[in-house]
């Protein structure tokens, strides 16, 4: 299936967009995994007490298992068929679910954990399968919709496995999710399309060859330092609302920052439009925007410490400002060298997850100094560190490749 098959105009959009959405659900399915584990500590203490002080490793390998998963596996995706390669990793998370499922000690847990999220890369396939398929005239539009489908999973998987876990148990939490994606592969078999490798280099060389691809492309270098400023201060945020939270005036619980992920759906929702944008006015243009509405929200936050409704309106602006920058980004690192789509992608995504780590390690240092206000100033400087990173170079997109 090819979406150059259909026989007019109008069947072949209908044909891309349905791929699109496949995509985008196979994106938010699979990166749930890796935040399914966040809302169910304290079960796992309980299920585990001898091992308890050791709850918080379970999260920490999972995330540790993604960002080995991005560098080792994501590039596989200019070598190989990514439909094969999705399918295969979605058979490998399957057996690690059922492993964390029954693990009878927090031990096989961990290590259960650590294998879903080096397998949880299979949304790094899906993004750039979705550039692949789009005309250039649309491929922000494309990435756009992809991305918002593993934003909703990521927003929403805390919210889900909460449920579930409240109701049937945290084993039921991992069954679930293994029933979802016999599911998904399915239709993945019936309805997803083969994509062409573009390198027949070994292994080996294919890993060296991001690093070329760094020294290479001047956009590649700064979109993704760009990427990674404006996700710490996406990080830093999200790291110390729960803190916020809990004390004076709010006294909330872990599961009023679990609603405000919901608020943050906005920027998923408007990943698809913030698409569109960049596709007509350019991408460069749209991310200077998004830079201006990440700092306005940290200044809406600063004046927001006692403001549940203020939180709310900077959370909608923060999210839409980091996302339509994200999707802007990954439009114009795809346009660079097509046939290295996936290694380009890696590159970006490991510089970015890099970015999202300092944001979350300086929460941890300004909050308990310098407490809410420190904590926006702080957002401010990551979105003028991306504003410093993006406008010092030629607005030109020829000149920086």
């Amino acid at each position: 299936m090819s979406t150059s098959d259909a026989s007019t105009p109008a069947t072949a959009d209908r044909s891309l967009r349905g791929l699109l959405l496949l995509l985008a659900t196979i994106a938010g399915v699979s990166v749930a995994n890796i935040y399914y584990n966040q809302p169910l500590l304290d079960d796992f203490r309980q299920s585990f007490p001898n091992s308890g002080s050791w709850v918080g490793v379970v999260p920490a390998v999972t995330q540790l298992g993604y960002a080995a998963g991005m560098l080792l596996l994501a590039p596989l995706g200019d070598r190989f068929d990514r439909r094969r390669l999705i399918l295969l990793q979605i058979a490998g998370m399957c057996v690690a679910l059922v492993l964390a499922s029954a693990a009878p000690t927090l031990s096989v847990l961990i290590i259960a954990s650590l294998a879903i999220g080096v397998l949880a890369t299979i949304a790094q396939q899906a993004v750039p399968f979705a550039a692949e398929l789009a005309p250039a005239s649309e491929r922000g539009h494309a990435v756009g919709t992809v991305m918002s489908g593993l934003l909703l999973g990521i927003l929403l998987a805390r919210t889900a496995a909460g449920i579930v876990g409240e109701y049937f148990g945290w084993r039921a939490v991992f069954g679930a999710s293994v029933v979802a994606l016999l599911v998904l592969a399915v239709v993945i078999i019936m309805r997803l399309p083969k994509s062409k490798p573009t390198s027949t280099l070994p292994y080996g060389k294919l890993l060296v060859s991001m690093w070329h691809l760094v020294v290479e492309h001047r956009a590649l270098r700064e979109a993704s330092l760009t990427g990674a400023a404006m996700f710490a201060a996406f990080s830093i945020f999200w790291s110390v609302l729960a803190l916020l939270l809990a004390g004076a005036p709010f006294h909330l619980g872990p599961q009023a920052a679990g609603l405000f992920g919901i608020v943050g759906a906005a920027g998923a929702m408007a990943a698809p439009l913030a698409g569109k944008f960049s596709d007509r006015r350019g991408p460069r243009s749209i991310i200077t925007v998004s830079i201006v509405l990440v700092a306005i929200s940290f200044v809406v936050f600063a004046l927001s410490a006692k403001s549940i409704a203020g939180l709310v309106i900077g959370v909608i602006i923060l999210d839409i400002g980091v996302q339509a920058a994200q999707i802007s980004n990954q439009s114009r690192i795809y346009a660079l060298k097509p046939e290295a789509r996936s290694r380009v992608n890696t590159v970006y995504m490991v510089a970015y997850f890099i970015g999202g780590a300092i944001g979350s390690g300086v929460g941890a240092v300004v909050w308990p100094i310098f407490g809410w206000i420190g904590v926006s100033i702080a957002g401010v400087v990551f979105a003028g560190l991306a504003a410093w990173n993006h406008l010092r170079l030629p607005a030109n997109e020829k000149n920086l490749t």
